[in-house]
């Protein structure tokens, strides 16, 4: 159905002008009943789809500030990979008190989604050591070196707790600051799997101890390296793993 799929938001809705920055999506500022919101459109299956919007829900009931789904007419919170959402103020993080404030709502974050079942289709980075694919990830596609390397940074996170983590938050573009909140927005690569993998962020804002951020910037860098596999930035990513 396509964009067409926005009528079923009601008669005063409309889309407006392109966003940058979804690379899976297209992706819309809308006019919903005189207010701005945000229009994504993509190929997610509607499983995939309902545990995004069933999470994000969740976040914003629970007190952080996210992009929330807005519901059709009939009740539905997607329509044919269409999803529409409130639009979130702010702007990027600039400096290490900014960051250390995001590092704080992502601890929040992992707090409130422990226990969490995974996204239908993704695996973790530790279900990475026995499986070889999810989602994105073929690691059939990979050099079986570069593969070596990879599942021996995921097997220092073995036996670690797990919950919902974002999947890119040292991206600036995925965070909207105020003074009074911080918002991730961009959750198409969120997933459960071990939160240290969140905290990888500018300057060592979330404070982890040396052997702590060097276990998860070598399992961040080697799951970039596979989500995206081959690409330049994957294979300087990986370039980035030590060998076994």
């Amino acid at each position: 159905m396509g964009w067409e799929a926005l009528a079923q938001w009601g008669d005063d809705v409309a889309r407006i002008e392109p966003l940058t920055g979804g690379v899976a999506n297209d992706v819309w500022s809308v006019r919903l009943d005189g207010h701005r919101a945000v229009g994504r459109l993509g190929t997610r299956s509607d499983a995939d789809l309902a545990w995004e919007t069933e999470l994000l829900v969740h976040l914003d009931r629970a007190g952080l500030t996210v992009p929330v789904p807005i519901p059709t007419k009939d009740g539905r919170l997607f329509v044919d990979g269409l999803v529409v959402m409130t639009y979130v103020e702010g702007g990027p993080p600039e400096s290490q008190a900014d960051w250390r404030r995001v590092a704080g709502t992502l601890r929040e974050l992992h707090r409130l989604t422990r226990g969490w079942p995974q996204r239908p289709g993704w695996r973790s980075s530790t279900d990475l050591l026995h499986a070889d694919t999810g989602t994105r990830i073929d690691l059939g596609a990979m050099p079986a070196e570069g593969v070596a390397r990879c599942r021996a940074a995921w097997a220092r996170l073995s036996g670690r707790p797990t919950c919902v983590v974002h999947g890119n938050p040292n991206n600036p573009g995925n965070v909207r600051m105020t003074a009074n909140q911080v918002a991730l927005i961009d959750w198409d690569e969120s997933h459960v799997d071990v939160p240290d993998l969140d905290l990888v962020l500018p300057g060592n804002a979330a404070g982890l101890d040396d052997a702590t951020h060097d276990i998860a910037a070598q399992a961040s860098a080697a799951w970039e390296a596979a989500v995206c596999w081959d690409d330049d930035y994957s294979v300087k990513r990986l370039a980035e793993v030590r060998a076994v």
